[in-house]
């Protein structure tokens, strides 16, 4: 299948880098986004010259960024002003007197957990022989593969390691880690990876420790002027590709031509700003909005390949509650990256994710502080914080607002997560020196950017949610109609979602491979 005419609905990265890529295939492209800006959780707010990430704000997998942009003949140097944190990130623990830095160097890291444990730096280098073996295997043959092909599955480099794999598929991230480390803190550090994959330590596979091998020993790296520049760069190259872009445009249907020996897609009606609708032909959709959306609010549900019934079965992964907080004067107590640990891992967990769910109390919380390293985000002699509380997917919980006005649990948990900063990190002053505050809750991701279930990230990379067993990216009943973006394969996480447009293209192509496209066929190098 090539050429012809494709819709892309959603403009998040998976969005807007399928576009781009189909355009470079030679179809003529028309995305459409129902907010008034691209870029989908990857989102900004502004005000009173303090500039906020609403959304991701781990720079990780910098050479899938790289990769893609190859692709167009340009690069993350020339796209972006890249800067390598030092420290990486910053962990208070609860109960704890002393703080832990993680450096962007391995050497110093292995020191660290030397000094807190007695061999800590020998296991920590074998973990992350292990995790670096692990991140290859699965860039080599999982990730940048459609699984149309059990093949890959065969290679002789995945049979060589089939028990150790299937060791660490049925194996918890959490028990991997216990083997190997007593130290309570550390076995945090090396757990809390689970939650960028939706999951908890206990429940997220230990194959799943290759992404050690990212912060520990590659580092951590952030985009000057936020997370946007990054949704900047692609949108101008999917723009420059020829991708038309339709803003403020809601997708209503799928349409499917039933004529054929199977169905196919035809078409998809949008409505606009001004309420009218209109119905956008089309050889090729790619749903890259919320799958759960996609499927069963867009396709007709006699053609659903995952049906709501299916999605009942299916974890959503966490919810969060975030705020956005401009603070007056510095905060050098914080790090751009700090992680806040409650002592009852299992309980914290356990509150998110088994039945019956509840906003945990206290919470384990993450706090960005970008102005650490970007001088745009804040006015002078002020912080920028953005902070998340990770909380059960569920859009009951609420929606946040400006200066306290959102719902009484999200309000309530963005000040208890205020106040635990405060007293951890020692800024007993904290919530008096705020001057801009807005929160966001689930009732927000469900409403904003129709999340399923009002998740934060997508589905969780719980073992039945990976690899082969994830959403698959093309419909089985409706010839034409794919999928990108954190519902379906690889996963959750900007790297992942721009990997699955790559997958986008192999499925058009028919292309079973397991390896990213070349970049030999850049059009403009």
């Amino acid at each position: 299948m090539s050429g012809g005419h494709a819709v892309v609905i959603g403009g998040g990265i998976a969005g807007l880098a399928s576009a781009a890529l189909l355009a470079r295939e030679g179809w003529s492209v028309e995305l459409v986004e129902r907010n008034d800006r691209v870029g989908g959780r990857a989102g900004q707010w502004s005000k009173d010259g303090f500039t906020f990430d609403t959304g991701p704000s781990w720079f990780l997998m910098p050479e899938v960024f790289d990769h893609f942009f190859r692709l167009f003949g340009t690069s993350s140097a020339e796209q972006l002003d890249l800067v390598r944190l030092d420290p990486a990130y910053r962990v208070f623990f609860e109960g704890e007197d002393e703080s832990l830095e993680i450096r962007s160097d391995r050497a110093a890291n292995l020191a660290t957990f030397g000094s807190l444990e007695e061999g800590a730096d020998r296991a920590l280098d074998a973990y992350l022989d292990s995790a670096r073996e692990a991140y290859d295997l699965a860039v080599r043959r999982f990730l940048y593969g459609t699984f149309a092909s059990k093949a890959s599955l065969l290679a002789p480099d995945v049979v060589r390691r089939g028990p150790r794999l299937a060791g660490l598929l049925t194996r918890s991230l959490e028990s991997h880690v216990a083997a190997r480390f007593s130290d309570r803190r550390l076995r945090q550090v090396l757990g809390y990876p689970a939650v960028f994959l939706g999951t908890a330590p206990d429940r997220a596979p230990s194959l799943y420790h290759l992404m050690s091998s990212m912060d520990l020993d590659e580092g951590v790296l952030y985009p000057q002027g936020g997370f946007t520049t990054l949704i900047d760069a692609i949108e101008g190259i999917a723009t420059r590709a020829g991708v038309q872009i339709s803003t403020s445009t809601t997708a209503t249907a799928v349409e499917v031509d039933r004529t054929g020996r199977r169905p196919s897609v035809s078409g998809v009606t949008v409505r606009g700003d001004d309420g009218r609708s209109r119905t956008l032909p089309a050889d090729l959709v790619v749903g890259a909005a919320d799958l759960h959306h996609v499927e069963t609010r867009l396709v007709p549900p006699d053609l659903q390949t995952y049906p709501e019934d299916w999605w009942a079965e299916r974890d959503p992964g966490p919810g969060a509650v975030l705020a956005c907080l401009g603070v007056r004067g510095e905060l050098p107590e914080l790090a751009h990256h700090s992680l806040f640990f409650t002592r009852d891992w299992s309980r914290n967990f356990g509150d998110i994710f088994d039945q019956p769910t509840r906003v945990p109390d206290p919470a384990s919380a993450y706090v960005c502080k970008p102005s650490a390293t970007d001088p745009s985000v804040a006015p002078a002699g002020h912080e920028n914080l953005f902070v998340l509380v990770p909380v059960p997917a569920d859009p009951t919980i609420g929606r946040g607002g400006v200066d306290g006005s959102g719902d009484p649990m999200v309000e309530k948990t963005a000040d208890a997560a205020i106040a635990q900063i405060a007293a951890w990190a020692g800024v007993p002053d904290l919530a008096e020196r705020v001057v801009v505050r807005r929160t966001i809750g689930p009732g927000d991701f469900s409403t904003d950017l129709n999340a399923w279930s009002g998740g934060a990230l997508g589905p969780a990379h719980v073992l039945r949610q990976s690899a082969f067993f994830r959403a698959g990216n093309s419909s089985k009943k409706v010839s034409g109609l794919l999928y990108a973006g954190a519902g379906t394969i690889p996963g959750v996480g900007l790297p992942m979602c721009l990997i699955s447009a790559e997958l986008v293209i192999k499925r058009v192509r028919g292309d079973r491979s397991t390896t990213p496209l070349a970049e030999t066929e850049a059009p403009w190098a």
